[in-house]
């Protein structure tokens, strides 16, 4: 196996580079969306129920959908510009959903990429600088939605993004998917599912999905609505503050986890729950705080510990599985904490609907008190059975190209 020490190559720093522009504009589509939810009462006549949805059928799909990554991509940038001429609400949830469809093309089978073409070793940092593509795009999306939306309209700021989109495609050319064995070779999902340790980490990744996309989701709005932002101002100072805190969070993170995992086969789990529990109380501040510059601190360190989760969680899931499974289980993962921690964004819409959002919001900062929990039930079973589970062990022997990889 490669040492930590070996330089990386050209190749690996180019695969590195484009998975992490497209990453960025997938987040760019995704979260663009956040600012424009107050600009939509009044068009669309829609309860906060309602706009919920709108996030949660993208998780929805996004946790069922498979298709090639290049195609994936232009069907991203083509339902989000597609939004833009969206009329009435039926339309513009039927357009999300499609953003969703085009977004389940890449993630697995990028973070199979960037595992397969990285030591062990590396694979937290690694994962977290693609993780970054992520975080910069979030926040640019939701710059670009709260600065173009209340000008020109909501419209106009989806049209924007969904040309951007289909740029980055481009960048695809020469680089390969990850290659892939015959059938016979293919771990059973029943046999990934038997892994207690995996288990536990779907349990733990619903929780902090749930609590994580809800309060992107919902973040600028409660802003506006409770803390008296405009929607510029909350769009463009959420952003601005949060942008240092996650990409500097997402890369320590990573560090930090990656230097945990060489004392201790969990380390990488010990680094994720630390810093999601680190984070809670620096959230709860920023809720209920009253005072903006409270609020955007409490923002910013909450970001830094939140963003700690994104490269560490990736590579423990590649650390247990055979390579034939990584991009299988990441698949896995994705499907069940996509599809019940998507439920989040509609779940606090309709407690806001029935009580008030902020009552909402604090609840998914208690949901993401247990996803960090949870992950010392990871630790139990890891420390039991090993970052080789029995379950797997028949699946682990080497194809000729993985042996020349570690000779």
């Amino acid at each position: 196996m490669s040492s930590s020490s070996t330089p990386l190559s050209a190749h690996q720093y180019r695969l590195l580079a484009v998975l992490t522009l497209i990453n960025f504009v997938n987040f760019a589509a995704r979260l663009v969306f956040v600012p424009l939810i107050p600009l939509l009462r009044g068009p669309l006549n829609a309860s906060d129920d309602q706009l919920g949805s709108l996030t949660t059928i993208l998780y929805i799909v996004l946790a069922v959908a498979s298709v090639p990554i290049a195609i994936g991509i232009v069907a991203w940038s083509a339902a989000t510009l597609a939004g833009g001429l969206a009329a009435g609400f039926l339309f513009l949830l039927v357009t999300r959903s499609f953003v969703g469809l085009g977004e389940a093309a890449y993630a697995p089978a990028a973070q199979s990429m960037i595992s397969g073409a990285f030591p062990s070793e590396q694979r937290a940092s690694a994962q977290a600088i693609f993780a970054s593509g992520m975080l910069l795009g979030g926040v640019c999306g939701q710059a670009v939605g709260g600065i173009i939306g209340p000008r020109y309209g909501w419209q106009a700021a989806l049209i924007v993004l969904g040309l951007f989109g289909l740029l980055p495609g481009l960048a695809l050319f020469g680089v390969d998917e990850p290659p892939r064995g015959p059938r016979s070779d293919v771990v059973p999902i029943p046999t990934i599912l038997s892994v207690p340790a995996f288990l536990a980490m779907i349990c733990a990744g619903i929780c902090i999905t749930f609590a994580s996309v809800s309060l992107l989701s919902w973040g600028v709005d409660f802003a506006v609505s409770y803390k008296d932002f405009s929607v510029r101002e909350a769009s463009v100072l959420l952003s601005g503050s949060t942008l240092l805190s996650l990409i500097l969070g997402v890369l320590c993170g990573g560090a930090v986890a990656d230097r945990l995992q060489k004392r201790f086969p969990y380390g990488r789990l010990i680094a994720i729950g630390m810093a999601l529990l680190f984070a809670t109380p620096f959230l709860l501040l920023a809720i209920l705080s009253d005072d903006k510059q409270v609020v955007l601190a409490g923002l910013f360190v909450a970001g830094f510990f939140m963003s700690w989760y994104h490269g560490p969680v990736t590579a423990v899931i590649h650390d247990l599985m055979p390579r034939r499974a990584h991009s299988t289980s990441i698949g896995m993962y994705m499907f069940f904490t996509q599809l019940v921690g998507g439920l989040g964004p509609k779940i606090v819409g309709k407690i806001s609907d029935l009580r008030d959002l902020q009552v909402g919001l604090e609840i998914a900062v208690a949901v993401l008190v247990c996803g960090a929990l949870l992950m010392l039930l990871v630790i139990h079973f890891i420390r039991r059975d090993g970052l080789r589970p029995p379950q797997l062990e028949a699946f682990r022997v080497e194809h000729p190209h993985e042996l020349a990889e570690k000779s």
